[in-house]
């Protein structure tokens, strides 16, 4: 019975991140590992759980073994082996190998035409995201080629940070960090004038003020937390009857998120304070008070120093 590789595992990590302590992924969704959440199944991640690398490889082990191998065996058949491993990355990605168009032009021998229907899948919230569009190259080489991406490992073999720079722990090409350093310098973390590369007292910053762990390595967790930070300012903003502006943070080999455009740098803790008691008719009301909850770690992250007790609370769940 065919299984995914280590191979292929070490590329499905590399693009998903594997995070030992639990954080909450852009939409506000408690995860784990390597992009685990309750509705995998395997485990039900919460406030302050912490697993050891050999558990998060388990776990995904786990995961594909009861959902998505079975599908991949199932709609593709005896392949080999670098084509299942590539093929099982895309259904981890979009859980929809069983429908996809491509699959017939890979069993029916036509390459250039399976290549072409794989590169259809790259859109998220209605937008082609550049992420999603290389993951999609390097899954079909995967598949097509046995070519395989030179990051394959860096989750197992992160790049550690050095006494000025953050390391990394998903693949991220260099237009991404970039991405990812406009995005901390909107919020207030200056991420530095190099590009490519972000100051590592910015990301562990980031990371201590948003109770993430603080190791000054840029994986899911600070990329998804990143993400909400954007994502509530945005909605802060439109609640407040602003213009309504919003950014995508690359989350390796996919966007965290969807958006168009970059927020104005504005600073959220008006909008913060306003959103219980700002008046605005009944609809604007409700929304800002789910705002409130939605991004309440969010809130949390502000009133941590004056307000440790509440803070505490606010991440609780």
């Amino acid at each position: 019975m065919q299984t995914t590789s280590p191979r292929g595992i070490d590329y499905l990590e590399s693009i998903e991140g594997v995070v030992l302590k639990a954080y909450r992924d852009p939409v506000g969704i408690w995860t784990i590992g390597g992009g685990l959440t309750a509705a995998s199944g395997v485990v039900t991640p919460r406030p302050g759980m912490v697993i050891s690398r050999k558990e998060a490889s388990r776990l995904l082990a786990l995961a594909l073994k009861r959902s998505y191998e079975p599908r991949v065996r199932k709609t593709l058949g005896n392949v080999e082996q670098h084509a299942f491993d590539g093929a099982v990355s895309f259904d981890w990605n979009t859980g929809a190998i069983h429908r996809a168009s491509w699959v017939k032009a890979f069993l029916n021998g036509n390459p250039t035409k399976a290549r072409a229907k794989l590169m259809l899948w790259v859109k998220g919230g209605g937008r082609v995201l550049p992420g999603l569009k290389r993951r999609r190259r390097e899954e079909a080489d995967i598949i097509l080629l046995n070519k395989w991406p030179a990051h394959v490992t860096i989750a197992r073999n992160p790049s550690k940070p050095n006494v000025a720079f953050a390391g990394l722990a998903i693949s991220l090409s260099p237009d991404e960090i970039d991405q990812v350093a406009e995005a901390f310098r909107i919020i207030g973390f200056d991420p530095g004038k190099r590009s490519g590369r972000i100051s590592l007292i910015a990301v562990s910053e980031f990371q201590r003020k948003y109770d993430l762990r603080v190791d000054g390595i840029i994986g899911k967790a600070t990329l998804s937390t990143l993400q909400r930070e954007l994502d509530a300012r945005k909605g802060a903003k439109k609640g407040a009857g602003g213009a309504a502006g919003g950014a995508a943070v690359a989350g390796g080999g996919e966007a965290v998120a969807p958006g168009t455009g970059l927020p104005d740098p504005t600073s959220l803790d008006p909008a913060l304070l306003k959103w219980v008691g700002m008046a605005g008719g009944a609809t604007a009301g409700v929304y800002l008070l789910y705002l409130a909850w939605h991004y309440r770690d969010m809130i949390a992250a502000r009133i941590a120093n004056r307000l440790p007790r509440t803070a505490k609370f606010l991440r609780s769940f």
